[in-house]
C-alpha cells in the first residue's frame, strides 16, 4: 500500500517536472520572439478627462481592489501553511494595477517593463503557493525567492535582448502547473473549483486580448480593456478561494 502511494506521488511529480522542464526546453528550440511594435497600438485610444487611453488605464482599478482585498484576507488567515506565496501574489496584483496604468498612459517597451514586472512576481507567487498546498509546505521556503528572481529576470532578459521566450514561459508555466494540480493532484483544501474558474477567466482574458479591435467593434469596449476586467475577475476568484476554502481532514 505504501509503495503504491509512493508510486502515485512520484508519477504526479514526474509529470509536473516534465511539464516545467519540457515547456522551457521547447520554447528555446524556437527562434527568438521579438516584441511586436504593433502591440502598443490599441484599438481604444480615446482620452477622457485628460487621461490618455482612458479605458485601458482605469480598467486596472479592479486589480488594486482585488489585490488589497487579497492581502487583507491572507493576513487574517489562521491556517498560514502557504501564507507567503499568497501574499506575494496579491501584493504583485496590487502593483500590476499601478504598473499597467502607468504603461497605458504612454505605451512603449520601456513603460511595459513596469507592467510586466509585477505580473511575473504575482505569477510566481501563485506557483509557489499552490506548490506548497499540492506538493508539500517545505517547497514554499525552497522555491519562493528563486521563483521571484526567475520571474523578475524574465522581464529583464526580454528588455535587454528583445526576446520574449523566457517571459512567455514565466507567464505560461504557472498556468499549466495550476491545470496539472487540479487534474492529477489532491489539494489540502476544499473549493478548488474556484481555482478552475479563475484559470478559465484568465485564459479567456488572453483570448479577447488577441481580438482587441474586433471586440471593440462589437461592444465598444476594447479587447484589451476587457482582458483587464476578466483577469481581475480571476484575481477576485482567487481571493474567494482563500476566503471560503477549508482544510481537508485527510490532507
Amino acid at each position: 500500500m505504501i509503495r503504491t502511494s509512493l508510486t502515485l506521488i512520484n508519477w504526479r511529480v514526474g509529470l509536473l517536472l516534465s511539464f516545467i522542464a519540457g515547456s522551457l526546453f521547447w520554447l528555446f528550440t524556437l527562434d527568438p520572439i521579438p516584441q511586436n511594435p504593433a502591440y502598443h497600438a490599441f484599438a481604444d485610444s480615446g482620452s477622457w478627462f485628460g487621461i490618455p487611453n482612458t479605458w485601458n488605464v482605469i480598467s486596472n482599478v479592479p486589480f488594486l481592489i482585488a489585490g488589497f482585498w487579497g492581502v487583507r484576507m491572507v493576513l487574517s488567515l489562521k491556517d498560514q501553511r502557504s501564507y507567503t506565496g499568497w501574499l506575494v501574489l496579491f501584493v504583485g496584483i496590487c502593483f500590476v494595477s499601478f504598473g499597467s496604468a502607468y504603461y497605458h498612459l504612454n505605451p512603449s517597451n520601456d513603460s511595459l517593463v513596469w507592467d510586466r514586472l509585477p505580473m511575473t512576481v504575482g505569477f510566481m507567487g501563485l506557483f509557489v503557493a499552490l506548490t506548497g498546498e499540492y506538493v508539500g509546505q517545505k517547497w514554499i521556503r525552497i522555491l519562493l525567492v528563486p521563483a521571484i528572481v526567475i520571474g523578475a529576470s524574465s522581464v529583464l532578459v526580454w528588455h535587454l535582448t528583445d526576446d520574449l521566450r523566457f517571459y512567455a514561459w514565466v507567464q505560461g508555466m504557472p498556468l499549466g502547473v495550476v491545470a496539472i494540480y487540479l487534474l492529477v493532484f489532491k489539494s489540502a483544501y476544499s473549493h478548488t473549483w474556484t481555482l478552475a474558474i479563475a484559470l478559465s477567466a484568465y485564459i479567456l482574458a488572453k483570448v479577447v486580448e488577441s481580438y482587441d479591435v474586433e471586440v471593440f467593434d462589437m461592444i465598444a469596449l476594447s479587447g484589451h480593456s476587457l482582458k483587464h476586467l476578466l483577469a481581475a475577475t480571476g484575481c477576485f476568484l482567487l481571493v474567494s478561494y482563500i476566503q471560503h476554502r477549508r482544510p481537508r481532514q485527510n490532507a
